[in-house]
């Protein structure tokens, strides 16, 4: 049985944390229950069986991917396959080396530790994993000065899964230490659409087929949001309908939270009618966008900009981003090598 400890969450978290908690009663508690990440789930499963075979802990595990695609769900499936006890944190929660030291020395053989955001670990609690990893232990400066002494202290063969949505901003000794290394890739439509239908068969909702195509094109590719959408649309159906979800109940529900029939919501659409309306459709740096936005460039790079390029209607270049001939015309404007071009304002 899984002992789950969520530790306190950074300020900036709060919002995401309050999301999470709906997600834990939908959460899968097997591979055979988790949708999507074929191959992901066929090495992972094969590394714990060859691990339960030589009864020894798990190699460490790195996922990385855009938010909301299954990393922390990933995370509860593999302890729930390996039987052991799985203790959870976050990179920011972690402040200070012995904030680690206390989680580490807490474990036991077999444990699983899961460091969600794990590229915002400051770099002297980050040096102290080095060895942990590799070595299972860590060394403690005991006093100051002269007189200081370092005490080892043998940790138990737990497991370590990071998860991050900055790849690249993790640096190379901590990257290299983690034996298993998988990016979680955006579902396909077929794959929103079952974990959507398991969703509403957990929650007792009657979902029309219609209205669960629909739901699935405008999930964004990714399941928290998925689940997310189920849930207001449930709102909806119950104040106004018979708790049934049907293309009214979604319609109406996708119009309060204005969302379009490829999932952009407000924010996306601001990003593309600010490209195209003042730096000419790009290519434009980020600082710019966020400026013209007054959106965070890094809320604009690690939540908006991911889908906007999976779908097509933004890519990159070495000038900076550029607004492509399918967000040109989803917006309802003329690319600008048509000959009757047209100004968005």
């Amino acid at each position: 049985m899984i002992e789950r400890k969520q530790e306190d969450l950074a300020p900036e978290e709060t919002n995401e944390a309050v999301e999470q908690v709906f997600e834990v009663s939908l959460r899968p508690k097997s591979f055979d229950q988790y949708i999507g990440q074929e191959q992901i789930k066929q090495g992972l499963k094969l590394a714990i069986s060859a691990a339960k075979k030589r009864q020894e802990s798990l190699d460490h595990i790195l996922l990385y991917g855009p938010p909301g695609l299954g990393k922390t769900t990933l995370a509860h499936v593999v302890a729930n396959e390996l039987n052991g006890n799985l203790r959870v944190t976050s990179g920011p929660a972690v402040e200070k080396a012995a904030d680690l030291a206390s989680l580490l020395t807490s474990l036991e053989d077999g444990d699983i530790l899961f460091i969600d955001e794990i590229h915002r670990l400051p770099r002297t609690v980050e040096e102290i994993l080095y060895s942990a990893m590799e070595d299972y232990v860590i060394d403690i400066m005991l006093g100051k000065g002269p007189s200081a002494q370092s005490l080892r202290l043998d940790l138990p063969k737990f497991t370590l899964i990071g998860a991050t949505t900055r790849f690249g901003a993790l640096s190379s000794p901590l990257r290299d230490r983690f034996g298993i290394v998988n990016r979680l890739d955006y579902y396909k439509e077929n794959e929103i659409e079952k974990i959507i239908d398991r969703s509403a068969e957990l929650m007792g909702i009657q979902l029309d087929s219609d209205a669960l195509q629909n739901m699935s094109q405008r999930s964004r590719l990714t399941p928290r949001i998925a689940n997310r959408l189920l849930k207001r649309v449930r709102d909806w159906a119950q104040v106004h309908g018979n708790n049934t979800i049907n293309d009214e109940a979604l319609d109406e529900t996708l119009k309060i939270l204005e969302i379009d029939e490829k999932g952009l919501e407000q924010a996306d659409r601001r990003i593309l009618e600010a490209i195209i309306s003042k730096y000419n459709g790009g290519p434009v740096g980020l600082n710019a966008i966020a400026a013209a936005t007054g959106e965070e460039r890094l809320t604009i790079e690690d939540v908006y900009e991911p889908y906007l390029i999976q779908i097509g209607m933004l890519e990159r270049t070495n000038r900076g981003r550029r607004v492509t001939d399918d967000g040109y015309l989803h917006l309802g404007v003329q690319p600008p090598d048509s000959e009757s071009s047209a100004k968005l304002f």
